[in-house]
């Protein structure tokens, strides 16, 4: 017996492990479910498959174009302290001495033009009285404002110097999330300095920093000095104008936020033309139609946004527009988004007509406005509500 186990024991074991193996490898012969995993491996590649190892030449093209802003303004100031105590003035009145002094702060602006037109934020030069522009080749003038838009937060500034470098103007259309960001300008006055990262996101419009928002939002560090400068790609392309930080600190916390420089570009043009932009208005404000209000207005599941508000003889008034009016499109554009479709608006020509489809009353009514030119902010007409 025991002969016999030893003579079939190998033969038996090597059978048994041969098993063994097969169910592992193909356990579905045998009715087990497979437990093979489709993993895909990385091909083998060098990191300049994936990037550059640098980006100084895409700065090298670029950071000539950015320049540092000097602003100053003259400022009344008490020449002593007893002055702005509120028991000096009920006695004494506002007739206290009083001396000037000025104020310096600092931004970045960018180059568009060999003729030296340059783009910034309205936030930098709002109110300055002088304004120095220095530039990278240690060059410095004075700039004069041709025309700012507190509504994109940008201004056109002009100096007069020959060979002036300007920037390559980039497509901020085309952006993807992921793409390399470099931004560039003059971060708490310490000069100008370079940082990068990548956009990390397109289209921010829910920030209630500008009445016209499209931001670009990018982890490239951007800190107070930064405004005005230029947001750029890995080949030195304009594609920003970096505008704001989201920060508790004061600092870079990896969101910042740029003007995109399609935007800035219709925004230039039309200062450097008019004056002024030319924007298409309608003298209404809207809110959002939500879930509660669609379903009073009987309009559950269809878009639309909601008349809060007409401005006295504006254009939407003369159209016959009212307050609680739903706009369902304008133009055969859906109205889904108050903020989209006002832009909408914006972008049409003052005289054009436009088509507006409206619920009113539980039925349709289609409209036709003739857009009017948007006025100032400073000065918004007389609203009824």
């Amino acid at each position: 017996m025991f002969k016999a186990l030893r003579f079939f024991g190998w033969p038996l074991l090597a059978g048994v492990l041969i098993a063994l193996l097969i169910i592992q490898r193909y356990p579905q012969w045998v009715g087990l479910p497979s437990l093979d995993v489709n993993l895909q491996q990385a091909p083998q590649t060098s990191y300049m498959q994936q990037g550059p190892v640098t980006y100084a030449d895409a700065v090298t093209r670029a950071a000539p174009a950015v320049a540092n802003l000097y602003t100053t303004k003259v400022v009344n100031k008490n020449a002593k302290p007893l002055f702005e105590d509120p028991q000096f003035r009920h006695f004494f009145g506002n007739n206290e001495p009083k001396q000037k002094r000025m104020e310096s702060s600092l931004g970045s602006a960018v180059l568009m033009s060999p003729e030296g037109y340059l783009l910034t934020n309205n936030h930098v030069v709002a109110g300055a009285d002088q304004i120095v522009v220095a530039l990278k080749d240690g060059r410095e003038t004075h700039a004069r404002i041709i025309g700012s838009d507190p509504e994109t937060d940008l201004a056109v500034l002009k100096i007069d110097l020959k060979n002036l470098p300007a920037i390559t103007i980039g497509r901020s259309d085309t952006l993807r999330i992921g793409d390399i960001a470099l931004a560039i300008g003059n971060p708490f006055g310490v000069g100008q300095t370079t940082t990068m990262g990548i956009i990390s996101a397109t289209g921010r419009n829910q920030l209630g920093l500008n009445n016209y928002e499209d931001f670009i939002q990018t982890d490239a560090a951007i800190n107070p000095g930064n405004s005005g400068g230029a947001l750029v790609d890995a080949n030195g392309n304009l594609t920003g104008i970096n505008t704001a930080i989201f920060s508790e600190s004061g600092g870079s916390q990896g969101i910042g936020f740029a003007i995109p420089i399609n935007l800035a570009m219709e925004v230039m043009k039309s200062i450097i033309e008019h004056g002024q932009v030319i924007r298409g208005w309608l003298g209404i404000e809207v809110q959002p139609l939500t879930q509660e209000l669609a379903e009073s207005f009987g309009l559950s599941g269809r878009p639309g946004i909601v008349v809060a508000g007409i401005f006295r003889d504006g254009p939407a008034q003369k159209a016959g527009l009212q307050v609680g009016d739903v706009i369902l499109s304008i133009d055969g554009e859906p109205a889904n988004d108050g903020r989209r479709s006002m832009n909408q608006v914006a972008r049409i020509k003052p005289s054009d007509k436009i088509t507006i489809q409206v619920m009113r009353n539980g039925q349709e009514h289609k409209l036709t406005a003739e857009v009017g030119l948007r006025p100032p902010p400073e000065q918004p007409p007389q609203k009824n509500q």
